[in-house]
């Protein structure tokens, strides 16, 4: 069987599209690729023709037409607007450095917001203290707040850090700004270094109906631990993001 010519295809794209070398393919990966090919077509929010229409136009059963667009929907290139199916903006990318979602987001002419879901302040359980750099039961905060990206909400967020490291968090904070714009400008710690962790996952009931996905929906689990410039722990952060709405990158060095 002749395959597509690899050499001049995009780099990102899986290897001969995705079509394994005995040469057959779901009858519903075929409608996909066809699909896909449409939504490149459509401008950010246009919408796709409905599943009824799909189903004539490329002869296939409707459940075979909803596979197809399950798959695209998970993959962020189409997105549910009401009961239509539109085409998706490019995922948001997220670099992997000590830099905040607000910064990240900005850069891509995006506008950053957040919504507060609660601030509360507690004692610290023992397993979280070094991470945070106090001793098991002094008071600390949790700020949970859910991600927004031209007022879509995209994720969501809990940070941990001591009350002794910012006291006033309660009364000076801004909850839809930046956090780290807030200890460098208002409370004077400058960020030192951290370590991250991604894994992907299924939101929890709570989460998803926060964030306002299905449960269904991979989504991508960003650990964080960062110190402060002279090298003390500062914060912990579990930061919860969309798969089909981000990304993340970074720069390798030798």
């Amino acid at each position: 069987m002749d395959y597509p010519d690899t050499h001049h295809q995009d780099p990102s794209a899986p290897v001969r599209s995705g079509i394994p070398e005995h040469g057959r393919i779901p009858k519903y990966y075929a409608v996909k690729a066809r699909i896909s090919a449409l939504v490149t077509e459509l401008a950010e929010g246009e919408a796709l023709p409905t599943e009824r229409d799909l189903a004539l136009r490329y002869e296939v059963a409707r459940d075979t037409v909803r596979q197809a667009i399950r798959e695209l929907l998970l993959e962020g290139r189409v997105r549910r607007q009401g009961r239509a199916t539109v085409a998706a903006g490019p995922k948001l990318e997220q670099p992997l450095a000590l830099a905040s979602y607000t910064e990240g987001v900005r850069r891509q002419g995006r506008r950053p917001g957040r919504t507060l879901i609660g601030l509360e302040r507690f004692p610290c359980p023992e397993r979280l203290a070094p991470e945070v750099g106090v001793r098991a039961g002094d008071p600390v905060w949790h700020l949970e707040r859910v991600l927004l990206a031209d007022d879509e909400r995209v994720g969501l967020e809990s940070s941990y850090v001591a009350v002794e490291r910012v006291p006033r968090l309660d009364v000076d904070f801004e909850p839809d700004s930046s956090f780290y714009a807030y200890l460098r400008e208002e409370v004077g710690i400058g960020l030192g270094r951290a370590g991250e962790r991604i894994e992907t996952v299924l939101a929890t009931p709570r989460e998803a109906l926060l964030i306002g996905t299905p449960p269904a929906l991979p989504m991508l689990l960003l650990h964080r631990w960062s110190q402060d410039v002279a090298g003390r722990p500062l914060e912990r952060v579990r930061m919860l993001f969309r798969g089909d709405r981000f990304s993340f990158s970074t720069q390798l060095d030798s």
